[in-house]
């Protein structure tokens, strides 16, 4: 059976640079409160004059991957692209990146897994791969978030915390007799929990999608999140999932080279650390970067820690974890070839 082989990793951030200071002059904030509450220094975000959309981040990251993989667009088999933030309702911001690269028959899928998107989309790819349905995959996790925030003070808790950026990933299917590949992968889901971190119009469910006797500046038209809720199913949903992944894949917590989790509060990757008794240096972190860009969280922490040479050598083993919206939340062990 084919293994599901990491070949290259690409990202991209707008070049619109938002510090804390400069939320500072909007809302009412400040850099400690950000920084003590989140980790988040700084975060990238669209020309809000502009029309940039998910793809068109995703693109450029895509680009990079590719080249990185010596591969052309047309050798693709497979797009899966992750994003809570679609360039338009319909259709898929899949669709939209594989006009752009150029493509005119290779399929191509959305998904909606949000912070976990990247998760969901390594799962998928592995699955077709080893199906024998595709065997070169680009995964892309692409978010425009900032064109969606309340920039008013009583938007701040969410709206210090999201950036605009993407990452793609170019998997192929290897036929090797090494332990390599995904090792394990776990992931779960609790639609019951909905409603702790969602952005609820525009909605279907509704007589009409755009009501007219709501204002555009309603709450609902903004992503909002218990934050407390969140913080403790995090702390105590990702150390249950990734014991269940070890013991999938038969692996000790100490084989674990690294573990990239998902970018979104540097305080629940601390307590995951702390939980785990790990040392500081075997969690990767640089959400005080990129503040939390979602679907792109982990391939960009992923790309990011291979370009530091933290990981990536034949043999080095890293943990994929996150909990984000849905609720869903997962893990996967991948081990370098």
């Amino acid at each position: 059976m084919k293994k599901s082989i990491i070949k290259s990793t690409g990202m991209f951030v707008p070049p619109n640079l938002i510090t804390n200071h400069d939320l500072e002059k909007i809302i009412d904030t400040s850099h400690e409160w950000i920084v003590q509450r989140t980790g988040i220094e700084q975060r990238y975000w669209i020309d809000p004059k502009g029309t940039t959309g998910a793809s068109d981040l995703g693109f450029e990251a895509s680009k990079m991957a590719l080249e990185n993989a010596g591969w052309a667009a047309q050798d693709l088999d497979f797009i899966i692209f992750a994003t809570l933030s679609p360039d338009i309702m319909f259709p898929g911001s899949g669709c939209l990146l594989q006009a752009k690269l150029g493509l005119d028959s290779t399929p191509a899928l959305d998904i909606r897994q949000q912070c976990t998107g990247f998760l969901y989309g390594l799962a998928t790819a592995d699955a077709y791969i080893k199906s024998g349905l595709a065997n070169k995959i680009l995964l892309v996790g692409g978010e425009v978030h900032s064109s969606g925030l309340d920039k008013t003070t009583r938007g701040r808790d969410v709206t210090v915390i999201f950036g605009d950026g993407a990452a793609a990933v170019c998997i192929e299917g290897v036929e090797t007799k090494k332990s390599a590949g995904l090792l394990s992968s776990s992931l779960h889901a609790d639609g019951n929990l909905a409603d702790a971190l969602m952005t609820e119009l525009p909605a279907s469910r509704l007589p009409c999608r755009f009501p007219t006797d709501i204002p555009v500046d309603d709450p609902r038209y903004f992503p909002v999140m218990d934050g407390p809720a969140i913080f403790k199913k995090a702390v105590r949903f990702l150390p249950k999932v990734i014991n269940e992944s070890l013991k999938k894949a038969q692996i000790d917590l100490d084989e674990i080279d690294l573990i990239i989790p998902h970018q979104a509060n540097m305080r629940i990757n601390q307590a995951l650390g702390q939980f785990l008794k790990l040392d500081d240096n075997k969690i990767f972190h640089n959400i005080q970067k990129y503040g939390n860009t979602t679907a792109a969280s982990i391939p960009l922490a992923l790309h990011e820690a291979m370009e530091r040479g933290r990981i990536g050598k034949s043999g080095d083993i890293v943990l994929f974890t996150g909990l984000g919206a849905g609720l869903t939340w997962g893990s996967i062990i991948y081990k370098f070839l």
